[in-house]
Formats: structure tokens, C-alpha cells, sequence
């Protein structure tokens, strides 16, 4: 069963149209990527999901339930977190302070905000020992760990990522999605933008080429890394 559906989307900024009838699917339970070259499109969709902007046509679907009109915090509110490119995390604030900041929709009580802190630290165990650190002075992949972790406090059923692996070494970059893999594995849904293609199409199920705002090809992951096209575009092979 899907849980996210987007349909026929088309989204402009002022006069510039960058969405063309983009129609993706994700199943519940699932890890979906996107696919594309820059301006392809990839994190304008996961904004219209997220409700950072606002479509010109199309709808958004989350569990059956027409989102695309709602304000961002209701959807985080319905189970859908949103981990932005450029992590997004506030640099003047303490770890444990972006934690708190990602687990306020729930209102949680001390007690209930430390043992879902405690989950989410046994995921990224470099955090327990920084939470009275400022986050901006954390390395480029703990502030990417503690990106994610924020989301993941939210409890959504459906996490977005734009370009986790972004500007990382490549030894952290397979600890990201080591736990990204980890972390669908627990039932949490995911929406990955990535473009590290290779990382990208070993961790998903499925996958979606967009270019120029539009869905160019869609197919299971496995047959989006033999493709000769994608291989020859993206992977530099052939």
C-alpha cells in the first residue's frame, strides 16, 4: 500500500517551472530514491512533500490524505519529517537542544523525551557524548547524524532526506546509510534524494530518474543500477 502519493505535481517558482506532471509513489515500509542532476527537481518534491512550498497543480497524498495545502507542521504532525540539504541543524544550540527542538510536536514529558533520546542515541552513538556541545562545532558528519536524529524524535512514519551524504568523507558516508538502512529496517519509510547514485540504489527498493522537472524512469533499484542509460549517466560507466 502506498503511503505516500504524489500525483501530476507541478510547482513554479515565480515564472520559472520547476516541476512537470511529477507523479512518485512510496510504499509503506519502503526506501525510495530520487534520482537526477542538479535542478532535476529531486528537492523541490521533497519541499512540496514537507509543505515548504506550495504546488501550482497536483496533489499530495500521505496515508490516503490530501497534505499539499497544509502548513509544515501539520504534516510533521501527521508522521512526516523532513531532514533538508544543508542539514538545517541550529548551530548556536547544544545538541540536546536540536533534539528537543525535533521532539516538540510530540510534547513529551522529561522522562519520555530521554528514553526517546536514548533510541535515537543508540543510532548514533558519537551524539550521547556531545549533547552539551555547541552543534556547529561538531564534524560535518555528526552534525549530519544529529540532522537525522532531530527528525527521527518527531517519530514520523515517513522520513525525508535531501543529499545525507553530502560533503562527507566517504568512510562516513557509509556509516549514513548503514543507518539509514537500519532505520527502515524498524518501519520508518523513506524518501531519500541522493547523489552519491551508487550509495543511493544499493540502499533503496526503488528509485525515480527525474530530469528537467519531469519522471524520466522508474523501476525497482537493482534494475535502475544495471540500466545502460543510468549506468552511462550517473554511475560513469560504459
Amino acid at each position: 500500500m502506498a503511503l505516500l502519493e504524489i500525483h501530476n505535481l507541478d510547482v513554479h517558482y515565480g515564472a520559472i517551472q520547476a516541476l512537470r506532471g511529477v507523479s512518485v509513489s512510496v510504499e509503506q515500509g519502503k526506501i525510495v530514491t530520487m534520482l537526477g542532476a542538479n535542478g532535476a527537481g529531486k528537492s523541490t518534491t521533497l519541499r512540496a512533500v514537507s509543505g515548504l512550498i506550495r504546488p501550482t497543480r497536483g496533489e499530495v497524498r500521505f496515508d490516503g490524505k490530501p497534505i499539499h495545502n497544509l502548513p509544515p507542521h501539520r504534516i510533521v504532525e501527521m508522521g512526516i519529517s523532513h531532514v533538508p540539504e544543508g542539514r538545517g541543524i541550529f548551530p548556536g544550540f547544544t545538541v540536546e537542544e536540536n533534539l528537543q527542538a525535533g521532539a516538540y510536536v510530540r510534547k513529551m514529558s522529561h522522562g519520555e523525551f530521554e528514553r526517546e533520546r536514548g533510541r535515537v542515541t543508540k543510532l548514533f552513538p558519537v551524539l550521547k557524548e556531545r549533547l552539551a556541545q555547541p552543534a556547529g562545532t561538531l564534524s560535518g558528519g555528526e552534525q549530519q547524524m544529529l540532522a537525522i536524529a532531530r527528525a527521527l524524535l518527531s517519530k514520523p512514519r515517513l522520513l525525508l532526506l535531501d543529499e545525507p551524504s553530502l560533503g562527507l568523507a566517504p568512510l562516513i558516508v557509509q556509516v549514513i546509510f548503514r543507518i539509514i538502512r537500519e532505520i527502515n529496517q524498524t518501519g520508518t519509510t523513506i524518501l531519500l534524494v541522493e547523489q552519491n547514485i551508487h550509495m543511493a540504489l544499493n540502499a533503496a527498493h526503488e528509485g525515480y530518474v527525474l530530469e528537467a522537472g519531469s519522471v524520466v524512469m522508474k523501476d525497482e533499484a537493482t534494475k535502475l543500477a544495471a540500466n545502460d542509460d543510468v549506468r552511462k549517466a550517473y554511475l560513469g560507466v560504459g
